[in-house]
């Protein structure tokens, strides 16, 4: 982006998984989009730190976006990944419960899912010892469309539709203003990896930048973003080799206040782990507390008996730009044009399902662009 400023049609910022996946659904369209990205490699951000777990949308209000686009997403993501040949499994998922408390909150969960319209299948004791021998719950949910895909490939994928539809890529490039123009349009001012200076006009920007969405949205004159987003921290544990196969499906316990609760995870290889956990913090940091492993352990000794402390390691962190703060309820995606900025379209508060829901996303951003 070196030399002197130039007019492009849409601007995106951020290359992320979402970032991408609207770059792709945009070139598609034949707009001419410019993707700038801080990192020198796409999808370094919450990307990197994703457990690539595909949802079925059973868990948020039926009129949400949340539950909306993860439906709808998912049907795009399972279609995208047979046909671009990314890595992916339709493992399913068993939401357990145990005790009175958790058997009420499972009939919620059970109700929000039929008004959300996705299927379950009702299981007892019996039924789960049967499909998963070393899980232990009196009740449980079988969520057959859920899924794992490797984030990556997925990524990835966006990248090169975009580029193969005219999109340019430019990484190592920081935004550095944001300054809304007659026309309308916006001043887009960057720095090289070099630290050199180039400006685009852009008709349309989209704020896809993760974590520091909201500082680019301030950027644009918006002091105050439509909701504050939070930095929740979530751990991860690798479980032991003595548990690979321990279960072949994801495991979900009942969700937690700000999270869906320790659960077990695999990965394409067949890795298990369990987690995360929520802790919010006021800096982003992603070092794991060894000592959080006797909590974790009493966790998942609910309803997994066999795992004990000693199977916990420390694997890896995530931090979820999440809307809902401590104690609140829940808080939906923001996307949407603001009227400080009215050439801007941000993306805030975009943590889970938001990998599930990327192509979804993409389709409401290019409606938003071009109804």
């Amino acid at each position: 982006m070196a030399g002197t400023a130039q007019s492009v049609e849409i601007v995106i910022i951020g290359a992320g998984v979402v970032g991408l996946a609207c770059a792709a659904e945009l070139a598609r369209r034949g707009r001419e989009v410019v993707i700038v990205e801080r990192a020198a490699r796409i999808a370094q951000g919450i990307t990197s730190r994703n457990s690539g777990v595909i949802h079925a949308g059973l868990y948020y209000p039926a009129d949400s976006l949340k539950a909306q686009l993860c439906i709808e997403g998912r049907e795009l993501l399972y279609e995208r990944a047979a046909r671009r040949s990314i890595a992916h499994k339709q493992l399913g998922k068993l939401i357990v419960a145990n005790g009175p408390p958790e058997l009420a909150k499972l009939e919620r969960l059970h109700a929000q899912a039929q008004a959300n319209g996705v299927q379950l299948e009702v299981l007892d004791a019996r039924q789960i010892a049967a499909l998963e021998p070393r899980i232990r719950a009196a009740a449980g949910l079988l969520s057959s469309r859920t899924g794992i895909i490797d984030a990556h490939e997925l990524a990835a994928s966006y990248r090169g539709e975009a580029i193969e539809h005219g999109a340019v890529l430019c990484l190592a490039t920081e935004v550095i203003a944001l300054e809304p123009i007659a026309g309308p349009a916006l001043r887009v001012a960057t720095r090289g990896p070099a630290g050199e200076a180039a400006e685009l006009r852009a008709e349309r920007v989209v704020n896809a930048a993760g974590l520091d969405a909201p500082a680019i949205a301030a950027l644009a004159g918006i002091a105050e973003p439509p909701r504050r987003q939070h930095l929740c921290k979530g751990d991860y544990f690798r479980l032991s080799s003595r548990l690979r196969g321990m279960v072949s499906r994801l495991v979900y316990p009942m969700p937690a206040q700000a999270g869906l609760g320790i659960h077990l995870t695999l990965d394409l290889d067949g890795q298990l782990r369990a987690g995360p956990d929520t802790e919010y913090i006021d800096t982003p940091r992603y070092t794991i507390d060894p000592d959080k492993r006797a909590a974790f352990g009493a966790a998942l000794r609910g309803y997994a008996p066999d795992i004990q402390d000693a199977d916990l390691e420390p694997d890896y962190a995530g931090i979820r730009p999440k809307l809902q703060g401590p104690g609140e309820s829940f808080h939906d995606f923001v996307i949407e044009e603001h009227g400080a900025a009215p050439s801007l379209i941000n993306l805030i508060g975009i943590e889970s399902p938001g990998l599930t829901a990327s192509p979804a996303i993409a389709r409401r951003v290019a409606t938003l662009i071009a109804p």
